[in-house]
C-alpha cells in the first residue's frame, strides 16, 4: 500500500511533478493540434521547458489554427519529420534536454533514432515502457511492463524490462515493489515458454541478477491482484494479490491488458519509456490531457532523480 500515499492519482502524479522545477524537453515533430498542445499545456503546468522540434512553419500554422500561443517557447526548425527525429535525439544526447517526447511522427520513426548504436540514446539497459495505472477497483497504482516496445522479449530483455520498472517504482518512493510475472497459470508449464521465463526470473533475482524488488511467477493476472483467488489456489507469496509491477509476457498481452483496463475498467494512466539516456514520453492522439500532463510529470521526477544519484534508470 505503500504507493498509495505517493501517487494515488495521475492528478498527485502531476502535483508531485509541479513540486520540481520544470525539465527541458525535446518535442520531436508537433506537427498536430494534439501533440503541440500536448507540450504548451505541460510548460503552462510548469512541469516542461519545451523545446519544438520540427518544420517551423507548419508548427506556427497549427498554433494559428489551434489558438495556440507558442511565441515563448524555442523553435528549431527541420525540414521532415526524419530530420525531427534526429536533432530533437541530439538535444538530448548533449544534455542540452533533459527528455524526450514524441509529437505526431510515427514511434518507430524516433525510436529509430533513439536506437542508433553512434547518435542515439541507447545505455547498456534494454529500453523498455511502463505504464503506470490507476485503476478504481485496486487500492494502490499498477505500473504494467512491457506494452509498448519490445515485442517478444528474450528471458534476457525481460531482465531488463523488469530492473527499468523496478528502479521507476523506487523513484516513486516505493523501495520494495511487488513484481508478478504473470502468465496463463501459476506452475511451471514446458509448453508454456512464460512460465519457464518466470521461475528463471525469479531464480535470478534470488541470485542478485535483478534487485530492488520482491519476485513471484509465473502468477496468473487474478493471483497476481487478487487476494481471494491466490487464497482459493492455496498460494502462500508475498506478491500474490498485491502486486505492484505486472510483467507481461510479450507486447500482444501487455497491449491488451492495458487496453482493457482503460476501456472497460475505466481505468486511467500514465506512461514512460525507460533504459535510455533520457526519458522518453510517448503520447497516443488518444490520450487525455491528463494523461499528458502525468506522463510529463512521471518523466520530471525521473530526471530529478537521476540528478541526485549515480545510477540512475537511464544510465549504462
Amino acid at each position: 500500500m505503500q504507493m498509495l500515499a505517493v501517487a494515488q492519482t495521475l492528478q498527485n502524479l502531476i502535483d508531485l511533478g509541479r513540486s520540481l522545477k520544470p525539465v527541458s524537453v525535446a518535442v520531436c515533430h508537433p506537427c498536430s493540434e494534439v501533440s503541440l498542445r500536448g507540450a504548451v499545456e505541460a510548460a503552462q503546468a510548469q512541469l516542461i521547458d519545451p523545446v519544438l522540434v520540427g518544420p517551423s512553419a507548419k508548427i506556427q500554422a497549427v498554433a494559428n489554427q489551434a489558438g495556440i500561443d507558442i511565441s515563448g517557447y524555442r523553435l528549431i526548425d527541420t525540414a521532415h519529420s526524419h530530420e525531427s527525429a534526429s536533432r530533437a535525439v541530439a538535444l538530448c544526447r548533449s544534455g542540452e534536454c533533459d527528455a524526450l517526447m514524441k509529437g505526431s511522427l510515427h514511434t518507430d520513426e524516433m525510436m529509430h533514432e533513439v536506437l542508433l548504436v553512434e547518435t542515439g540514446l541507447r545505455t547498456a539497459r534494454r529500453i523498455s515502457h511502463v505504464y503506470l495505472m490507476e485503476v478504481s477497483t485496486y487500492p494502490k497504482m499498477l505500473l504494467i511492463t512491457d506494452a509498448a516496445i519490445n515485442i517478444y522479449p528474450t528471458l534476457d530483455d525481460k531482465v531488463h524490462i523488469i530492473q527499468n520498472a523496478i528502479d521507476l517504482a523506487h523513484v516513486l518512493d516505493l523501495p520494495a515493489p511487488r513484481v508478478a510475472i504473470l502468465s496463463a497459470v501459476e506452475t511451471v508449464d514446458a509448453k508454456i515458454r512464460s512460465t519457464i521465463d518466470a521461475a528463471a526470473l525469479c531464480k535470478m533475482a534470488e541470485r542478485g541478477q535483478i534487485s530492488g524488488a520482491i519476485l513471484d511467477g509465473p502468477l496468473a493476472f487474478d493471483t497476481a491482484i487478487n487476494l481471494e483467488a491466490a487464497r482459493i489456489k492455496g498460494l502462500l507469496s508475498d506478491v500474490a494479490g498485491v502486486a505492484d509491477v505486472l510483467v507481461v509476457p510479450d507486447l500482444e498481452s501487455g497491449n491488451m491488458l492495458a487496453k482493457q483496463l482503460e476501456y472497460l475498467a475505466g481505468a486511467r494512466a500514465a506512461g514512460i519509456v525507460l533504459g535510455a539516456r533520457v526519458p522518453i514520453i510517448l503520447t497516443s492522439r488518444s490520450d487525455s490531457t491528463e494523461t499528458r500532463l502525468a506522463s510529463c510529470a512521471v518523466a520530471v521526477k525521473l530526471v530529478h532523480a537521476k540528478r541526485q544519484t549515480t545510477t540512475g534508470v537511464f544510465l549504462a
